[in-house]
């Protein structure tokens, strides 16, 4: 069974399903990490939405290089989670599949394409707290923990 972070669903809302993928991204200089401006100023995992005709990788590639700037490697799935939640900049609320990977920056290509979002590096052992979203938080601790 997928694991569920966030607030209970209510059975008055139809959510529609809304698949993405989020990447943890470990550097010499901690995670890297992307803080979006609006609709509320949050720290996230970088990453977002499919796109129809993507697949996951791609989208992951996709999203991390517009919110981060990055071009990144060696992907690997970690897991699943969901989330349901209203999303303002989409007025929808979503039933957020969330698929968490690792993989390493490996170039900065530019700064981010994503109007909003800005570069943050924290220490890898502080970004779980950092983060807005519980079940990534809960993801970036299960990493850390597995670290030598």
């Amino acid at each position: 069974m997928t694991p569920r972070f966030g607030d209970t669903p209510r059975r008055d809302i139809a959510y529609r399903p809304r698949p993405g993928v989020y990447a943890i991204l470990p550097g010499p200089d901690g995670l890297l990490l992307t803080f979006q401006q609006e609709p509320q100023p949050e720290i996230q995992l970088p990453g977002g939405g499919i796109d129809p005709g993507e697949s996951p990788l791609q989208a992951l590639h996709r999203e991390v290089h517009e919110e981060t700037g990055w071009k990144i490697a060696g992907a690997r799935r970690l897991g699943v989670y969901r989330r349901f939640t209203y999303m303002p900049d989409y007025d929808l609320w979503a039933e957020k599949i969330c698929t968490i990977f690792a993989a390493r920056p490996v170039r900065c290509l530019s700064a981010p394409t994503e109007p909003g979002h800005s570069v943050i590096w924290a220490p890898a052992r502080q970004a779980a707290g950092l983060l807005a979203s519980e079940g990534d938080g809960a993801f970036v601790a299960r990493y850390i923990r597995a670290l030598p």
